[in-house]
């Protein structure tokens, strides 16, 4: 990675702090794994299956917090150029809008712009894989029965991101010379969905052409 990308990575442009694994637990163990088969230069599509003995629930808690640290600091990098002015609609071209709904302020699916989407989106998000009763972090303690239907709510909801970054906001991507980072996150988060059907493929269609030239 060059120098000026690893300044537009870096922590202090991050939309939200990280989470990250605690050492000694099995969790950071297993996010060592993965790490170390995309490090290793594994083709994506090997990379995400699950290894061989280990728990999918866990596979995939690592993941989902491993692409809510990434896809949080690809935004962070085009954050100041996506403005209530310039976005506000949350979007991925005229097609597709996408309405913000949650169990507090907002009943019904209502039209946001894109920065307060977003927001809301990653603190939504935060507070999922924060709750001990959702993302357990102690060996041993069992994962709740919703696990699955939470973890496929928050990756349907990353994707939306990468739609409206790549649809609105990749002029800027190529500005910093970040596309190959992005792409490879994209590539890596999109194997990951369908190896385990994690995202409803009426989400993956603002992006469908571009999936076929990039991932086939």
């Amino acid at each position: 990675m060059s120098m000026a990308l690893k300044q537009v990575f870096n922590k202090d442009r991050t939309f939200r702090p990280k989470r990250k694994f605690e050492p000694g637990t099995q969790r950071f163990e297993l996010h060592k794994k993965a790490q170390a088969s995309l490090n290793a230069g594994l083709d994506l599509k090997q990379a995400v299956q699950l290894p061989h003995g280990e728990n999918l629930n866990d596979w995939v808690a690592v993941h989902v917090v491993d692409f809510f640290n990434r896809i949080n600091l690809i935004y962070g990098t085009i954050s100041d150029s996506c403005t209530d002015q310039t976005c506000p609609v949350m979007s991925g071209g005229p097609r597709y809008e996408y309405r913000w709904q949650d169990e507090h302020k907002y009943k019904k699916p209502t039209a946001l712009s894109a920065p307060k989407y977003m927001s809301l989106l990653m603190d939504w998000i935060e507070v999922q894989i924060n709750n001990e009763n959702i993302f357990p972090t102690n060996v041993g303690t069992p994962f709740p029965k919703c696990f699955m239907q939470v973890a496929k709510k928050i990756l349907s909801r990353l994707f939306r991101v990468f739609v409206h970054v790549y649809i609105h906001h990749f002029d800027r991507v190529s500005q910093m010379g970040a596309e190959a980072h992005v792409n490879t996150c994209y590539k890596h988060f999109y194997y990951f969905v369908t190896e385990f059907n994690l995202t409803d493929h009426k989400e993956l269609e603002p992006l469908k052409e571009m999936t076929a030239r990039m991932c086939h």
